[in-house]
Parts: structure tokens; sequence; C-alpha cells
């Protein structure tokens, strides 16, 4: 058996030493893919190219397959995260009572899309195809806390006590 040759990580940083005890632990194998990705993400917050790389290399597989999978995925982000996050809710409920409304306000005010961070780092906008709370829809969840019945101007106003953090 032809021992491969295990990459070096993209750089000093000692929190790669838990990325690589997640590869060993799984023996290198290509089925450690979303694990190996997870403790990427959990470790530095984002998945950026060269942890891609690097994952791709160490575990023997197309980067190709490596980008798909963490591109297919909702819970893995290849950008940094804002310091707040807000997810608006896009389920047939939340939709139907106006939903589509604060998402369109809050992408005008802060001049982002779905899936995007503003400049200062300060919020991410994202979406959720249905959160649950049906009963209170409109809903967006702020820091993890939902907050339901929104309209607009109530969503706004609720990410601007984020401004001065």
């Amino acid at each position: 058996m032809i021992k491969q040759k295990q990459a070096a990580p993209p750089s000093d940083d000692v929190r790669w030493r838990f990325v690589m005890a997640t590869m060993r632990r799984n023996g290198f194998r290509r089925s450690a893919l979303i694990e190996t990705l997870h403790t990427v993400q959990e470790t530095f917050g984002f998945l950026d190219e060269e942890s891609l790389r690097y994952v791709a290399s160490s575990l023997n597989t197309p980067l190709s397959q490596v980008y798909g999978v963490s591109t297919f995925y909702h819970l893995f982000k290849l950008k940094p995260a804002g310091k707040h996050t807000c997810v608006v809710c896009t389920g047939t409920a939340c939709y139907i009572k106006g939903s589509s409304n604060l998402l369109k306000q809050v992408e005008k005010d802060y001049d982002i899309k779905p899936g995007e961070t503003t400049p200062d780092n300060q919020i991410s906008l994202l979406t959720a195809r249905c959160v649950g709370a049906c009963g209170v829809a409109p809903v967006a969840i702020y820091d993890g806390t939902i907050q339901g019945e929104l309209t607009a101007d109530k969503a706004v106003a609720l990410l601007e006590r984020y401004q001065d953090d």
C-alpha cells in the first residue's frame, strides 16, 4: 500500500490542528468531507478558497466536489458572517403575509442582498424556507431570537439597534 503524502496546512495557525485531527480520526477518507468542512467552519467561521483547496488535497477529493458540497448545504458559509444576523423567513405563510416586503426594505436600507454582509461586517442578511413560526408570520430571526408579526419598518428598526455595536 502506497502512503499518500499529507498536504501541509495553508498556514501555521494552530487552529488547523483541529481540522487535521478530524481528518486523521476519519482516516483521511472522502467520506469525512462534510465533517471536515464543519470543523473548518466551526474553527475559522467560514470556508475560504484556501481551506477548500487544503481539504480537497488532504482528502484526495476533487476540488469541484468539495466546492459542490460546500455550496449545496446552506449551513456552509463561503464568506465571513457579520457580527449580527437577520434571517428572513420566506416560507408560504410568511410570504403571503409580506415577508418579501420586509426583505426588500432591508435590502434597500442596508444595500445588501440575501447571503451578503454589510461592508462594516455588522449585519449578515439571510433567508430561510421556513422557520416554523407560521402563526406569527411574517417572521425574522435576529441573532437567534424570533421576531414575529413584522412589518418592513419594524424589521429595519430591529436592525438599527446593531448600528452602534
